[in-house]
């Protein structure tokens, strides 16, 4: 790899004559970027979308971040291109739209199972009790739990900024300017990070490795020595109990 000094010198080079061949040299420099995202993103569609296929996708967001980017703006490229990246996988993805509209319906059976479970019991529902709520064997939910995460794919990161009805990024709200947004967004983070707390404790790992250790689904695999399949299956059930407590909040604050 270039130092920081050779890779500005490369976008500098860029910038003046948008030659192709240093553009070539862009991309395969910063080609890491893509098999990164696409590692972190795997743990949303296990099986139903190839991995090979994401890197594909990936390449494109990569070009895209290369021809836009301006070094003078004093961002890091990586930031922005691992953003470029993502988008671009995610948007593929929903082109394909390969997951019928029974899926998604399922998605919104499990969630509320998964909600209406705990709030009765007080505890975390068990898989059993799930697919008892949902009238199917446990073979049949577990094979529903593979294909609903990679039908609506969505990370704790967005669906907390969803919560903001204003619609204005957490970390730029201001106290003084924005007090209730603010508070709302504090209390959400409160509740989520009490809910993170309260989870199932393999669940709990999972969602410690992806979303604070930043690890890759292979590489949670391997710290936990189970398979890919299972931490993708571990990270759904984790999403739908820690939306189950946010949406129940909001129930309650909205009256």
């Amino acid at each position: 790899m270039l130092s920081t000094e050779e890779k500005i010198e490369l976008w500098k080079q860029y910038a003046k004559c948008r030659d192709q061949s240093i553009r070539d040299r862009l991309i395969i420099e910063y080609s890491y970027l893509i098999k990164y995202v696409a590692g972190r993103l795997s743990i949303y569609f296990g099986s139903n979308v190839e991995y090979d296929d994401l890197i594909g996708f990936g390449v494109f967001g990569l070009i895209d971040a290369i021809d836009k980017f301006d070094i003078n703006k004093g961002v890091k490229f990586e930031t922005y291109a691992s953003l470029r990246i993502r988008g671009a996988i995610l948007d593929s993805i929903r082109e394909m739209d390969w997951a019928p509209r029974s899926i998604r319906q399922k998605g919104k059976e499990l969630e509320s199972a998964f909600t209406m479970i705990e709030i009765e019991t007080g505890r975390p529902a068990t898989d059993i009790e799930v697919a008892k709520r949902m009238g199917v064997s446990l073979k049949e939910y577990y094979k529903i739990l593979n294909s609903v995460n990679s039908s609506n794919p969505i990370s704790l990161e967005e669906y907390l900024e969803q919560c903001n009805e204003s619609g204005v990024k957490s970390d730029s709200i201001d106290w003084e300017t924005q007090p209730d947004s603010y508070i709302e967004i504090v209390e959400m983070r409160d509740i989520l990070s009490e809910a993170i707390d309260n989870l199932p404790e393999k669940e709990k790992v999972v969602i410690s490795l992806y979303y604070f250790e930043e690890l890759t689904l292979k590489e949670i695999s391997e710290v936990m020595k189970v398979s890919e399949s299972r931490i993708s299956q571990l990270h759904t059930k984790a999403l739908f109990r820690l939306k189950g407590k946010i949406n129940r909040h909001r129930t309650l604050l909205n009256g």
